[in-house]
């Protein structure tokens, strides 16, 4: 049954510009997220404490937290192991979300480790994240994705489950290459839901690669899953799979939601306005449609 609420978790200010080639301030990524939390976007991903020599764009993620004060240490931040973890608590940050890769080929290219190898790498990571133990009380999620096509339902759901009974909050299934169609998406979370997780513990990641993206979203909230990760503007990619393109946009995802009726507390006009403007920095438009759509009208 379609959910009557959906939560948004924007990944715009990271996910959305990690692979952004050219330098973009600390200041403009500062008032990236305050223009996105103006908006009502409830969950803003900040940044991620992955070193600077695999994502440049993101050096400065210690510098972006400190300056947001308060405010910033309610916002999760991805943490690629436990020196990432350290650095988000000796800055006070309350919630980590941790990027797992459900095949073997894509776990090599983002993490430089095997399939196996990445859980000894995460285990201590949430193991010391999870709200009571002696760290800090660190809310961690995780995100199993694919980066190749056609992988196995089997495979996905048991790299995905690994993930979650690390001791995860939440688990959100990526389609980074966005070639996910509306039957896979289905397929997919009824084969989580079978292996014993339950919907709520489910949200979804999807790239626009093959304009599949809305239809994807359409399918899981058929479902009954109501958290997706969404970029501004549909501003994002993944460095370690090139066929990868835009997240699913923002105002892309809002229009939709919208027109169904369903809560989401978005103002779609503050998210469009924000997207304009960023792409102002960027130098490009926007590839949303919604964006590209309302800003000329």
């Amino acid at each position: 049954m379609i959910p009557k609420k959906v939560t948004i978790y924007e990944v715009g200010a990271r996910d959305g510009l990690q692979n952004e080639k050219g330098v973009i301030s600390t200041d403009v990524k500062i008032e990236f997220i305050g223009r996105l939390v103006a908006a009502g976007l409830p969950i803003v991903e900040a940044t991620s404490f992955v070193h600077p020599k695999w994502v440049p764009q993101l050096a400065d993620a210690a510098d972006v937290m400190t300056a947001l004060g308060d405010a910033g240490k309610d916002m999760p931040v991805l943490v690629p192991n436990e020196r990432g973890l350290d650095r988000a608590l000796e800055l006070g940050l309350k919630h980590i979300a941790i990027f797992g890769s459900a095949t073997e080929t894509f776990a090599q290219k983002n993490l430089n480790r095997s399939l196996d190898e990445q859980f000894a790498m995460f285990e201590p990571t949430v193991a010391r994240g999870r709200p009571g133990s002696t760290s800090a009380p660190t809310s961690p999620c995780a995100s199993a994705t694919r980066g190749r096509a056609r992988s196995p339902s089997t495979e996905v759901v048991s790299v995905g489950k690994r993930l979650f009974d690390l001791g995860a909050s939440q688990l959100s299934l990526g389609d980074t290459i966005g070639v996910g169609t509306a039957g896979h998406v289905k397929d997919l979370i009824a084969a989580f839901c079978q292996a014993g997780m339950e919907i709520d513990d489910l949200a979804m990641h999807f790239h626009d690669t093959y304009g599949r993206a809305p239809a994807n979203t359409y399918s899981a909230l058929q479902e009954g899953i109501s958290t997706y990760d969404a970029s501004a503007g549909g501003l994002g990619g993944c460095p370690y799979a090139k066929s990868a393109t835009g997240n699913l946009a923002t105002e892309d995802l809002v229009w939709m939601l919208n027109g169904l009726g369903i809560e989401h507390g978005v103002d779609l006009d503050a998210v469009v306005e924000t997207s304009v403007w960023m792409a102002g920095h960027l130098g490009r438009p926007s590839p949303s449609a919604v964006v590209r759509a309302l800003a000329a009208g």
